[in-house]
Parts: C-alpha cells; structure tokens; sequence
C-alpha cells in the first residue's frame, strides 16, 4: 500500500522530470514555428513517450529498486504530463503574446489552405473553412494556449496507459 510519502516521491520525481519533457515540446514547438517545413519539429514531438517510457524507467531504477506497479507508473506519467503542460503553456503564452506576430495564424491559414484544396479536388463543400479560420484568428493568446493545454492533458491521460504499462515491472531484475 503506497504511503504519503511515496506519493510526495512520486510527484517530485514527476516535476523534475516534466521539465526535460517540456523542453522536448517547446524545443519542438520552436522548429514547428520557425521552420514548418521541416519535419523535426514533428518528430520531437512524436518522441515524447520513447522520452516519457525513459524517464518512467529511470524513475522506477532509481527510486523505486527497479519495481513499479502499473498504477504508480500510470499516475507518475499523468503528473508529468500535468506539470509539463502546464509549463509548456506558459512558454506558449508568451510566445504567442510577444513574439509571434502573427507568424503562427499564417502558418495555420496556409495548412487550412491545403486542406481545403484537397477537398475540393474530392468534391467536397469548402463553405466551412473560412469562417472557421476566421473564427480561430479572433481567438486571443490565452484562449489558444488553453486549448493547446486541454490537449495536452487528454493525451497524457491515454499516453500514459501504453508507457504505465510497457514500465511497470512487478519483481526486481
């Protein structure tokens, strides 16, 4: 039965390790906006749970004698997410209320601009694109970066699921 001080390890080992998890998105974030046609940023992103199984293993290694149990390890990749998020929308905040300039509604206009063209060489209604766009370049700062926020947190909870459980490890090896 896990105790109140495991739990207090738990979350501390999750902060620390929500900071590299965090740099990996914003590192990833910052070549997605500066170079968007580059695939790297894409794939910093797509390494976060090869990074997160690391830091779950590493966590298990060295605080916890090589043995985690499935849940421990759901609810230390959950925290991380958490707290990395909540880390990473503070980055997004000040990028997109000081820095960006428009640079990142541009880049989404031309990517909603090729989606729409796809559909229309499928013959498919278009009408809806533009007040879409519209709608989501009246969208402040804070409204982006909680919505980037929410979905970070909804893939942590399913994220967490296949890492917790190719981690967890019932006897010492």
């Amino acid at each position: 039965m896990p105790t109140a001080q495991d739990f207090i390890q738990l979350k501390a080992f999750a902060r620390q390790d929500a900071l590299v998890l965090g740099g990996l998105w914003m590192a990833s974030f910052a070549l997605v906006v500066m170079a968007p046609q580059s695939m790297m940023g894409t794939l910093l992103a797509l390494s976060t749970p090869v990074l997160l199984g690391w830091l779950l293993s590493r966590f298990r290694d060295v605080a916890l004698d090589g043995v985690i149990s499935f849940r421990r390890g759901y609810v230390y990749c959950v925290y991380c997410f958490l707290y990395a998020s909540l880390l990473f929308a503070v980055a997004q905040y000040v990028y997109f209320r000081f820095i960006d300039g428009g640079r990142f509604m541009q880049m989404l206009s031309e990517s909603v601009k090729l989606v729409e063209q796809a559909y229309q060489q499928n013959g498919l209604s278009t009408a809806e694109f533009q007040p879409m766009l519209e709608q989501m370049q009246s969208l402040p700062p804070s409204q982006w970066v909680f919505m980037l926020l929410m979905q970070n947190l909804f893939i942590g909870f399913v994220l967490g699921v296949p890492v917790a459980a190719v981690c967890a490890r019932k006897v010492k090896q």
